[in-house]
C-alpha cells in the first residue's frame, strides 16, 4: 500500500473516531439539554447545612415541584437524580440533597429529624421562581414515606404525597418480613430463619443497635387529608405490601380522607424500578415509563382533587408476625453473660493447656482427649455464631453465602462444631466418672462440664441445635 492510501485510511480512521466520540459527548448532553440543574444549600433540623440540586425542565414557571426524600441509609442526591430527572422531564421541578450524616448512622436516626429537614426542603421549593408555591408535594421512598407522612402532619405547606414502598408496620416487624422472604429465596429453611426474623431482629431492637425499631406509621397517616398517591411494586419483597396497603388505606379512612389513590406498579421492585430476579435484585434501571403516570397524577391536581381509587394489593406469600418482647432470659446483657461464659470456659481450657505445653508439664492424669475437641468446637461456634448472624443482619440476609440441603453452608458449619462440642462435653465427664481423675484435673473437667451446661441453653437459644 503506498503512502497515498495509507493517509487516506488514517484520516478515514481518525474521522470515524471523531464520530464516535461526539456521538458519546453529544447524544447525553443533547437528553440532558431540556433540564436545568441548579446548585443549593438549605439549613435543617439543628442547624444542619444540606447540600442539594433543583432539577427542572428548561424555562419552567410556576409549575407544581417535588421534593424527594429518599430511603433508608447514607443516601446521596447521586443515587436520586435518575428519578428527578424523570420527574423534571415530566414537567415537574424536582429538589434533591444529600441525606444528613450528623444524627443519622447505621445505630442512629430520628425521623422526627428527617421530617424537619425535608419541610426545610419544602420552604426552599415555594420560594423557587420555578414553581408554584402552592403546589409544592413530597415523594418518599420506603423509610422516606415515613419522614415525609410525618413531615406533612406539621405543615399546611405541603399539598400532595407520593410514596413507594411505604411499610404501613413497625422497622422490626418490616425487617424481620423481608429476612423471610430473601432467605426462603436462597433456599434457606431450617433454624437460621426464625433465628433471623425473630432472635436477631428482636436482640437488635434491644440492644439499641436497630434505630426507630418500634416506630408505628400509622398515626402519621391517620392525620393526612391532603391527596396522597401511594405505590407498591408488584415485586416489592421488602415493605410487607399487602398488610401495608391494607393498614395505610385503613388509616387514611379513619382520617376522613377522600383523595387518595392506592396504585400497584406491574413487574417493579421495592423502589419501583425494573427487577431482573423477581424483585429481589438491586438494580438501578429505571421502567420506560417510570414518572409518567405520577406527574399525570400531579399535574392532574390543578384540574380538581381526586376521587378515592384503591388497586388490587400486590401478592404477599408469607404473612408477618408481631414481634413478642423480650423474656428475662433474653435480655442482652444476659445473653452476653452467658456468651461470655461459654466463651471463658472453652478459651480458659485451651489456655490452660497451651500454658502447660509451653512450660514442658506433663499432660495431666485423667483429662480425656475429648475435652481438648469440646473446647475447640465450643470456641468456634460461640465467636462465629454472632459474627455470622451479625454479617447477616448488615447484608439483610440478602447474601447467606451458597446453600447445601437448605442451609447456608457456614450455618451447617456452626451447627455441627455446636453439636460436636455438646457431645464431646458428654464424653469427657462420662469418661471422668469412669476414671477417677486426679484432683488437678477433676477441677478442670467441672468447669469445662460448667460450662457446656451453660453452652447447650445458649446454642437451643441462638438456633445451633435445632434442626
Amino acid at each position: 500500500m503506498d503512502g497515498r492510501h495509507r493517509t487516506a485510511h488514517r484520516t478515514a480512521l481518525l474521522g470515524l473516531i471523531t464520530l464516535l466520540l461526539a456521538l458519546l459527548i453529544t447524544t447525553p448532553a443533547s437528553a440532558d439539554s431540556r433540564l436545568t440543574h441548579t446548585a443549593v444549600e438549605f439549613t435543617g433540623a439543628d442547624n444542619t447545612l444540606l447540600h442539594g440540586e433543583l432539577i427542572a425542565p428548561q424555562g419552567a414557571s410556576d409549575a407544581p415541584g417535588l421534593v424527594m426524600v429518599a430511603g433508608a441509609g447514607p443516601v446521596t442526591m447521586d443515587e436520586l437524580r435518575p428519578s428527578a430527572e424523570a420527574y423534571a422531564a415530566h414537567g415537574i421541578p424536582t429538589l434533591i440533597w444529600d441525606k444528613r450524616t450528623a444524627g443519622y448512622s447505621t445505630l442512629q436516626r430520628d425521623y422526627g429529624q428527617l421530617a424537619d429537614d425535608a419541610l426545610a426542603a419544602v420552604r426552599l421549593l415555594r420560594t423557587r421562581p420555578e414553581v408554584d408555591p402552592s403546589r409544592v408535594g413530597m415523594w418518599g421512598l420506603s423509610e422516606g414515606a415515613w419522614v415525609i407522612t410525618l413531615a406533612a402532619g406539621r405543615t399546611t405547606d405541603v399539598s400532595f404525597l407520593v410514596t413507594a414502598g411505604a411499610a404501613g408496620l413497625s422497622p422490626a416487624r418490616q425487617e424481620a418480613w423481608a429476612y423471610g422472604e430473601y432467605l426462603r429465596h436462597a433456599g434457606v429453611s431450617g433454624s437460621l430463619v426464625p433465628t433471623m426474623q425473630n432472635t436477631v431482629i428482636r436482640q437488635l431492637a434491644a440492644a439499641g443497635l436497630f434505630p426507630e425499631a418500634d416506630y408505628d406509621p400509622v398515626p402519621a397517616w391517620e392525620r393526612l387529608r391532603l391527596p396522597v398517591l401511594a405505590e407498591w411494586g408488584t415485586l416489592d419483597r421488602e415493605a410487607v405490601p399487602a398488610e401495608s396497603e391494607r393498614i395505610i388505606r385503613d388509616a387514611l379512612d379513619r382520617a376522613g380522607n377522600r383523595h387518595y389513590t392506592i396504585r400497584t406498579v406491574p413487574d417493579v421492585r421495592h423502589n419501583l424500578r425494573r427487577s431482573f430476579d423477581d424483585g429481589f435484585d438491586r438494580p438501578s434501571q429505571l421502567p420506560d415509563d417510570y414518572a409518567e403516570f405520577e406527574s399525570r397524577w400531579i399535574t392532574g391536581l390543578a384540574a380538581g382533587l381526586p376521587p378515592v381509587s384503591v388497586d388490587a394489593a400486590p401478592a404477599q406469600q408469607h404473612a408477618s408476625r408481631p414481634l413478642a418482647p423480650l423474656s428475662w432470659y433474653e435480655s442482652p446483657w444476659f445473653q452476653a453473660a452467658l456468651t461470655a461464659v461459654c466463651l471463658i470456659g472453652f478459651t480458659g481450657h485451651l489456655a490452660t493447656g497451651a500454658i502447660r505445653r509451653l512450660r514442658r508439664r506433663p499432660a495431666p492424669v485423667g483429662v480425656p482427649r475429648p475435652a481438648r475437641w469440646a473446647a475447640l468446637t465450643g470456641t468456634f461456634a460461640v465467636i462465629g455464631t454472632p459474627l455470622y448472624l451479625l454479617y447477616m443482619a448488615l447484608v439483610a440476609a440478602a447474601l447467606p453465602g451458597p446453600v447445601l440441603l437448605g442451609r447456608p453452608v457456614a450455618w451447617s458449619v456452626l451447627q455441627l462444631a455446636a453439636a460436636a462440642a455438646v457431645v464431646a462435653v458428654a464424653l469427657t465427664v462420662a469418661a471422668a466418672v469412669r476414671r477417677r481423675p486426679a484432683n488437678g484435673s477433676r477441677v478442670r473437667i467441672g468447669l469445662l462440664a460448667l460450662t457446656g451446661a451453660a453452652f447447650v441453653p445458649w446454642a437451643l437459644y441462638w438456633g445451633l441445635l435445632l434442626p
